[in-house]
């Protein structure tokens, strides 16, 4: 897909399938700015925890490329820039959440704090403001993929 990097972090398939062994968890990553999705993926590591699986990660840059991948692929998170300029994720993240059945928790990035209620608007499960906090980021993610409530 034109505008999309893809950077998975973990080799192979999920172990759901051979005998029902934990599974990567994953992660679809959405900014238009390569250096924020720089900034989650190191704040989150390459796994939640020692000796947990280890997180697939798949980046888009698009749109476009969020509502495919949405549509057509099964994902345990969607953490989505709510400053990208062509489309911010706060309006994503209410149109999947509208539009797809059983929707994965979307962790939403704000621009400030005070744009907390907006997220609420979007539906969002969690949502953490800049300027980013690598513990903030890891815990929110952490919470919505172990299904610890939201954010």
């Amino acid at each position: 897909m034109t505008g999309m990097t893809t950077d998975v972090t973990s080799a192979g398939t999920s172990g759901i399938e051979s005998g029902g062994a934990t599974s990567n968890p994953r992660v679809l990553l959405y900014s238009d700015d390569r250096t924020v999705r720089e900034q989650v993926r190191l704040a989150v590591g390459p796994r939640l925890k020692a000796g947990a699986p280890a997180i697939e990660w798949i980046e888009v840059a698009t749109p476009a490329a969020v509502v495919d991948k949405a549509d057509n692929e099964t994902w345990d998170l969607l953490v989505l820039d709510g400053e990208a300029d062509q489309t911010g994720g706060m309006g994503l993240c209410r149109q999947l959440k509208n539009e797809i059945y059983e929707c994965p928790p979307v962790l939403v990035l704000t621009g400030r704090p005070q744009d907390a209620w907006l997220a609420t608007w979007s539906l969002a499960d969690g949502v953490v403001s800049r300027p980013l906090d690598a513990i903030a980021v890891q815990e929110a993610v952490a919470k919505l993929l172990t299904g610890a409530g939201s954010a």
